[in-house]
């Protein structure tokens, strides 16, 4: 009898994945029966080292390590090198190689209309960064709103002076996930209208604080489940390329 295939997420604090239940259903739905995906819940991203790779073929990465698992990869492909997080690991030659199907899953999840004129991101890690790589390819003007004091970013109070101006504004934050799903982002939602399609990451709850007070101004709304799926086929996708 062959081995399995193990496929796995990590990241902190994961019992809620949405990776582990989806690529769970595919596998069943697929008749998939060689492969098995887990979860590896990591206290702290040394403890990357106690996982036993040699029987692991290829890993998703969720917050809080999509940067900080860089240095414990032997290589990282183009477009992950230039967003500076990655989201998936494949093994070659026993190496481990990691990639970005974030932004991937971002651009699919439009079919093909992210037509905007100026957008504005919520948050700067890496979700964030894999976003601000998106829209350059697309050639779409952003503005970054950070609570952080740094040149690059533009401070909340400065955003709602102006948020009438962006046309798309993505939530890349973790503000408004379960358990804590009555907060939202600071933002003046007063100035929203119906010219604007606001776009959370989050997944759960489906309908985020942040969407509810969007639509409720006639904004456009979507949140992150189709950008998840598209980007756990890419992950897929890279996986078995390498086999």
């Amino acid at each position: 009898m062959s081995m399995k295939k193990i496929y796995g997420l990590i990241g902190r604090n994961i019992d809620y994945s949405f990776s582990a239940k989806y690529f769970s259903e595919k596998f069943k739905n697929e008749k998939i029966i060689d492969c098995e995906y887990k979860n590896f819940d990591l206290a702290r991203i040394e403890d990357f080292n106690n996982l036993e790779i040699s029987k692991i073929n290829g890993l998703n990465v969720t917050i809080p390590y999509k940067e900080k698992i860089i240095p414990y990869l032997d290589k990282i492909d183009k477009s992950a090198s230039e967003i500076g997080a990655v989201n998936t690991i494949a093994k070659k030659n026993n190496k481990l190689i990691g990639y970005n199907t974030d932004y991937l899953g971002f651009t699919n999840s439009f079919k093909n209309n992210l037509n905007f004129n100026n957008a504005l991101i919520l948050g700067t890690g890496g979700a964030s960064k894999a976003i601000q790589y998106a829209l350059n390819i697309k050639k779409i003007n952003f503005d970054i709103a950070s609570r952080q004091k740094n040149i690059k970013y533009k401070s909340y109070k400065k955003i709602n002076e102006s948020l009438n101006e962006y046309d798309l504004i993505i939530n890349t934050t973790p503000i408004g996930t379960y358990p804590n799903i009555s907060e939202k982002p600071k933002l003046n939602y007063s100035l929203l209208s119906e010219k604007h399609f606001c776009y959370d990451l989050i997944y759960n709850p489906k309908k985020s604080s942040f969407l509810i007070e969007c639509e409720k101004k006639g904004a456009k709304t979507i949140n992150g489940l189709e950008m998840l799926q598209s980007q756990a086929e890419e992950s897929w996708k890279i996986w078995n390329s390498m086999s």
